[in-house]
């Protein structure tokens, strides 16, 4: 499954609007549609992260192909469900990597299921994991970098 974003491409760095030290902001990304998905799902990592992989933004039961700039940070969105990141809010939070390190990754990770999944309030990325499990009939990534200055 191809993914693709009109704010970076794979592997460069994520523009300061879609991070901490800018307006925060989801970027706009999209992927090819699969067929026979019901819907989709997204995660964002950080696998570079002090303490391990952590989360920056989950949403599922996306039903088009195509997530736009600027999602709402709610829960129920017209485009899909959006679980609890790793800062403890709901909806997208973008690269804030400690600004001693060396750039980290950035990994949106979009899967294609064969069904819609049932509606959990503030859902972790562990827990949506668990809820995909047997469903994933396709997935793809698209990795942007940042450093902060």
């Amino acid at each position: 499954m191809n993914i693709k974003s009109s704010a970076f491409k794979n592997e460069d760095f994520i523009p300061v609007r879609y991070t901490c030290d800018g307006e925060d902001i989801s970027p706009e990304i999209e992927w090819d549609p699969v067929q026979n998905a019901k819907s989709y799902a997204l995660i964002v990592e950080d696998p570079d992260a002090p303490g391990g992989i952590f989360i920056h933004w989950i949403i599922y039961n996306i039903k088009g192909t195509k997530l736009p700039e600027n999602v709402k940070k709610v829960e129920k969105t017209e485009l899909g469900i959006q679980g609890e990141n790793d800062f403890g809010k709901i909806g997208y939070g973008g690269p804030c990597p400690p600004r001693t390190h060396p750039p980290h990754r950035y990994y949106f990770y979009v899967y294609a299921l064969d069904t819609e999944l049932p509606e959990r309030s503030r859902i972790t990325a562990d827990e949506l994991k668990n809820l995909m499990k047997g469903h994933i009939i396709d997935q793809g990534v698209i990795m942007g970098k940042y450093k902060r200055k």
